[in-house]
């Protein structure tokens, strides 16, 4: 039997074009930086820098966008056999605007429709996807069909064996509906909510991962505290709340609580922080750590990425994690460089 993946994640996958010049608008930008984007490709990556074993399920387009995220998968040491080509589709692109310590619009062409959202549950490999060691999916994929019924198929096929991570990653602008709040959340084209589609999808992971935002969206909770406790409820057994400045939240349902600060830096980027944390995450959970040990090696691992210009380039190593968390801040270092 073929060796199985500590980490496989499903979801969004495109190419970030990030500015090479900060503080600017995107109108008087002259020169970007072509980089892997798509939140659960940058968890695969992040996980594979701190040695896991990877995989992503995913799709692009048929075209050289397509050909340079295979190759920047295979580069950065995360197994592409699950990505498969989309004809009708362009392979999406990503714009930011870098303006540090907390200002970092995005700005997504998905148009007409993505193809990571084209992944059809005929295509999937649920006997790799149930023996993953770790499975993570996002809130993104529960947004349309035909990736919605995959994606929940794929929970199934896991019947909450092992660790399966729900990344709330909450995206308005990919709804059918935008809104602010769970009484008028957004519907999918056949009328069903947001909530509902999260709430289907909690029930069925062991670990959920969110900022105040998505919590919301997921609960009705804003309050870290009820936040998880309301998590919990759904069916997780681990609940981390993302409080940015405040640093995390993880409540288990066990009764283990942990709330870590963050770890000072000085921002450059903030959009692969999470990202850099979602690998950190599965890294501590397959180790056996305890609850506040995974926190503070996440915590240290996002903070790394924020402290430099892009997301999958920028995740970091181990021995870098544990030079933050030995000095208790990020020391800017070019990435790999030996502490």
């Amino acid at each position: 039997m073929p060796e199985r993946y500590d980490v496989i994640t499903m979801g969004r996958i495109g190419v970030d074009l990030y500015p090479l010049q900060t503080g600017l608008p995107l109108a008087r930008v002259e020169t970007f930086g072509k980089f892997l984007g798509g939140s659960p490709s940058n968890v695969a990556v992040a996980a594979a820098r701190l040695g896991r074993r990877t995989a992503v399920v995913t799709r692009t387009g048929r075209d050289a966008f397509g050909e340079y995220l295979h190759h920047q998968l295979r580069e950065f040491g995360v197994d592409d056999r699950w990505v498969t080509p989309v004809d009708a589709y362009p392979t999406p692109v990503t714009f930011c605007e870098i303006f540090p310590p907390d200002d970092f619009p995005l700005y997504f062409y998905r148009q007409p429709k993505a193809p990571d959202l084209e992944i059809h549950t005929s295509e999937l490999d649920l006997e790799a996807v149930r023996s993953a060691r770790v499975f993570w999916m996002t809130g993104t994929g529960l947004c349309a069909e035909p990736s919605r019924t995959a994606t929940l198929a794929a929970l199934r096929a896991r019947a909450r064996s092992g660790i399966t991570v729900f990344d709330l990653d909450w995206r308005p602008m990919f709804w059918n509906t935008p809104a602010d709040t769970t009484e008028n959340a957004p519907e999918d084209a056949s009328g069903n909510t947001a909530t509902a589609r999260y709430r289907d999808a909690l029930a069925l992971a062991t670990v959920a991962v969110g900022n105040l935002d998505e919590c919301e969206i997921a609960t009705g909770e804003r309050e870290p505290h009820a936040a998880a406790r309301a998590l919990i409820g759904a069916g997780v057994e681990l609940a981390v709340v993302k409080q940015g400045p405040k640093g995390v939240l993880a409540v288990h349902r066990d009764g283990a609580v942990a709330e870590v600060p963050p770890l000072p830096v000085d921002v450059v980027n903030g959009l692969g922080a999470g990202d850099a944390f979602g690998g950190a995450l599965c890294h501590g959970l397959l180790a056996g750590w305890e609850t506040g040990r995974i926190m503070r090696y996440a915590n240290a691992a996002g903070a790394i990425v924020a402290s430099r210009l892009a997301c999958s380039s920028a995740m970091p190593f181990p021995y870098e994690v544990e030079a933050a968390l030995a000095e208790g801040a990020v020391t800017p270092r070019p990435t790999g460089a030996t502490p």
